[in-house]
């Protein structure tokens, strides 16, 4: 097991947004998360590194175990530099270019040199096809090329888990293909990923496992096959029958 969270609890104003999640996560697995918008799935990535602060539970994290609701300072950092998030909206310096974009994270992060920094990432950048961008600002790129270099921002730093924040909502249909797979070849290539998404093609066909998330909870939870083809909560199947011309 690399990462188990227990009873995690979240409020925003009296509204319970998280209500006792409990998750596992297994060493080179894609958890693919699903449900409906609004239901928490955000927030509880968030809370998975601390980008907000959880009002209780538990988190086993390699060989660490924290107390979500009151973390140390060190415990924070800690998780923060064995995971790495990429986000909807690509989250990029616009005053930097694509190559300083990805370098920064290794210098500033994680003390690498500067010289070795922009090394690994140019390498990074071409892996993806990007090479000819590297000196090019985010307005200068499509939103695909930007979504495809905050993911090589992302997994260039080797984080133990990668949590994606639906990473292709905010892209043109056309564009969708090229992101998931990039994320499909980091899931060949043993990349431990948490994924939330509406792209029900990449839930059925990459996850290791998917969770149904509503209300604040997982209702359920497993092989994709499972819930896809025989889910067991009716809130499930009410969600997967809304959505059953997309996978």
């Amino acid at each position: 097991m690399l990462l188990e969270v227990k009873d995690l609890q979240k409020q925003f104003n009296g509204h319970q947004v998280l209500d006792g999640v409990d998750l596992q996560i297994h060493q080179g697995e894609v958890l693919v998360i699903i449900g409906p918008s609004g239901s928490g799935k955000t927030t509880l990535l968030r809370n998975l590194n601390f980008l907000e602060h959880a009002d209780s539970g538990t988190m086993h994290f390699a060989d660490q175990t924290i107390d979500l609701g009151k973390p140390s300072k060190q415990q924070v950092q800690w998780v923060r530099r064995h995971t790495a998030m990429v986000f909807q909206n690509y989250n990029l310096f616009k005053n930097k270019t694509a190559q300083q974009n990805i370098a920064e994270g290794l210098i500033y992060g994680h003390g690498v040199d500067a010289k070795t920094a922009n090394q690994k990432a140019a390498q990074a950048l071409k892996n993806l096809g990007l090479y000819d961008r590297r000196h090019y600002f985010p307005t200068q790129l499509s939103g695909g090329q930007q979504q495809r270099i905050g993911i090589a921002r992302a997994t260039v730093l080797k984080p133990e888990v990668v949590l994606f924040d639906e990473p292709t909502s905010a892209l043109d249909p056309e564009l969708v293909g090229t992101v998931l797979k990039d994320m499909q070849r980091l899931a060949e290539n043993g990349q431990t990923m948490v994924v939330v998404t509406h792209q029900m093609w990449f839930a059925r066909n990459v996850a290791s496992r998917v969770a149904f998330f509503a209300d604040g909870q997982i209702q359920e939870i497993g092989k994709p096959a499972d819930i896809f083809d025989h889910p067991q909560k009716q809130r499930t199947k009410q969600f997967l029958n809304a959505l059953a011309d997309n996978y």
